[in-house]
């Protein structure tokens, strides 16, 4: 359940912190990748 008040799904807060989260394939994805490359970690230094 979202949080009370909020004009948003569970579902549609989970994709936003999924997004936001660079460990996450969502992230990726939202910035034009298949998925997390596996130097996903050099490329956040």
């Amino acid at each position: 359940m979202a949080p009370k008040g909020s004009d948003y799904s569970k579902d549609e807060l989970d994709n936003h912190s999924n997004q936001l989260n660079d460990n996450n394939d969502a992230y990726w994805q939202s910035r034009g990748e298949d998925e997390r490359p596996d130097d996903w970690e050099d490329r956040n230094d």
